[in-house]
């Protein structure tokens, strides 16, 4: 029963989900690091050096006690944390789309051949000699 479970486990589609699941995690945290560190200070620059992680939209503002200290935090959307995101995920997907493209281009070549005709089978060939002795 263990082999038919390792069989089971061993199998191409399991193999190949175990190894897109990493993959996705590995490539995500590269292309987070990329779009946070090149892309968006990049978008930032022609943008006139606007970071869009600090957009935000203020809800409530935060209440600072009579010492300093912030009695209250600050309630706000962060929507330029969202748009990093979009970003980040169209970015994400267009890597992943590369990857499988390439990853099926390599597979179909290693993809055999059909195999050739095995000609007629055994049904065949006794009605092709049942045919012939009805002739006789």
């Amino acid at each position: 029963m263990l082999k038919d479970f390792r069989d089971f486990i061993m199998t191409g589609n399991v193999v190949d989900l175990a190894v897109a699941v990493i993959l996705a995690g590995a490539v995500g945290l590269v292309v987070t690091g990329f779009t946070n560190d090149i892309i968006m200070p990049i978008v930032g620059h022609f943008t006139g050096g606007m970071d869009f992680a600090d957009l935000k939209y203020v809800l409530d503002p935060a209440v600072i006690g009579p010492d300093g200290e912030v009695a209250k935090p600050e309630n706000a959307i962060m929507w330029g944390k969202w748009i990093n995101a979009l970003i980040n995920l169209i970015i994400v997907g267009f890597v992943l789309f590369l990857i499988v493209k390439a990853y099926a281009k390599v597979r179909a070549k290693k993809e055999a051949a059909p195999a050739p005709d095995p000609g007629p089978s055994e049904v065949d060939l006794l009605m092709e000699i049942r045919d012939e002795l009805r002739k006789k």
